[in-house]
């Protein structure tokens, strides 16, 4: 089976580190099938001249063709106009890809469109021109705040029930897809995975001593971009709210709130610490380094860190939104309290600091499966669609 993905959430040579969930499970689908990737880039005339003000000025140093992880990376550039209507932003995105789509006429079976607007929306179209099925995968954001967009909704109400299968990595995700048309027949819920070999539970003081933490103070780490819409903001707000100093706080990740954060946490001296964006080797000494992970977003689909840390055995503090209730399912696993509630999460991330429990038995009760399972369901699916079949 041969599949061509479409995606803007991919690692590229500029940002490494990006949509590593992504780079995990494509990786996995190309040990089980033939993949290309079209990972494209945002472009406009002369974005370059706008450098780290736009995310397409950061992004064209980006070459045209990069090999990742076994996988043959193509970057084309697709037209995005900034701060013009988000609902002319599928059709842009799929005349952008039609020359690159024309080539690869024949060699592909069924597309792969990661990423409801406008990928997906463009993947649907663009897979007619290639007279195959298309497959849309829905992650989060997504879903949560770009398909309540009017422009975007209505585009997706007509687009995605013309798929062949959607995906949703949660039951909150593929609520949406029927919310907006796509039947029960042609949703398929297939979860992301944890690598195992870097997420188990580690020496709680070797992590620490490792990276220059403090060993007997209890630490809260976030891992995640640093938005206003993942919490991270209510999570200064909340931490402002804990008396006790020997409970610390480590931010780790970058984006596009880095100076509010900054700004949030400079009345808390070296209580917190900011390490700035990870490679995904190292996340795992963060995780590992801390008594509790806490992720206060507002809105997820299955966020993965949430795995990770249930992986390596650290229990978790979140907002009640999305996948994250069937991830933390029992006391033991952590709590879960409702989102942007400033009071609700600092008294449940002091509770937490303070609990006792043992990481074996989190990450037995939080086990999930591997990428390599993600993936087996993955390309389950998109044979169904290359074969017509429906469950």
């Amino acid at each position: 089976m041969r599949v061509l993905v479409i995606t803007k959430i991919f690692p590229n040579a500029a940002e490494p580190t990006a949509a590593a969930f992504n780079r995990q499970q494509i990786a996995e689908l190309s040990r089980l099938c033939e993949v290309e990737v079209l990972a494209t880039i945002p472009w406009f005339p002369g974005a370059g001249s706008f450098g780290r003000r736009s995310s397409a000025g950061r992004l064209t140093s980006v070459p045209k063709r990069e090999r990742i992880e076994g996988i043959d990376v193509a970057h084309p550039r697709t037209l995005f106009v900034p701060r013009m209507a988000h609902g002319s932003w599928a059709a842009l995105y799929a005349a952008s890809l039609v020359p690159a789509i024309v080539r690869r006429r024949g060699r592909f079976d069924v597309v792969l469109g990661t990423w409801a607007y406008p990928d997906g929306v463009a993947s649907i179209a663009l897979a007619r021109l290639l007279g195959v099925p298309a497959v849309v995968k829905l992650h989060g954001s997504d879903m949560n705040v770009i398909a309540k967009m009017p422009g975007p909704r209505r585009q997706l109400s007509l687009a995605l029930p013309r798929a062949a299968r959607v995906v949703a990595v949660s039951r909150a995700l593929a609520d949406e897809a029927r919310s907006l048309g796509v039947s029960e027949d042609r949703i398929a819920i297939v979860m992301n995975g944890v690598d195992a070999d870097l997420f188990h539970p580690r020496d709680r003081k070797e992590a620490r001593r490792a990276l220059g933490l403090p060993l007997d103070a209890r630490i809260i780490t976030y891992v995640g971009n640093l938005k206003e819409s993942k919490g991270v903001l209510d999570l200064l707000a909340a931490f402002g709210r804990v008396e006790d100093h020997d409970i610390r706080l480590a931010i780790v990740g970058g984006g596009e709130a880095r100076a509010e954060v900054e700004r949030a946490a400079a009345p808390f001296g070296d209580r917190v610490v900011l390490a700035g964006p990870q490679p995904l080797a190292e996340i795992p000494k963060w995780i590992g380094a801390c008594d509790v992970l806490t992720l206060p977003s507002w809105n997820e689909g299955t966020p993965n860190v949430v795995l990770e840390a249930l992986a390596s055995g650290r229990r978790v503090v979140a907002t009640r939104v999305g996948g994250i209730p069937d991830l933390v399912t029992s006391p033991e696993l952590g709590e879960l309290v409702a989102a942007r509630d400033v009071a609700s999460l600092a008294a449940a991330l002091v509770r937490a600091a303070r609990a006792p429990y043992d990481p074996k038995d989190v990450a037995h009760r939080g086990a999930r499966g591997s990428w390599s399972e993600s993936a087996r369901e993955l390309a389950n699916v998109l044979r169904e669609a290359k074969d017509g079949r429906m469950e």
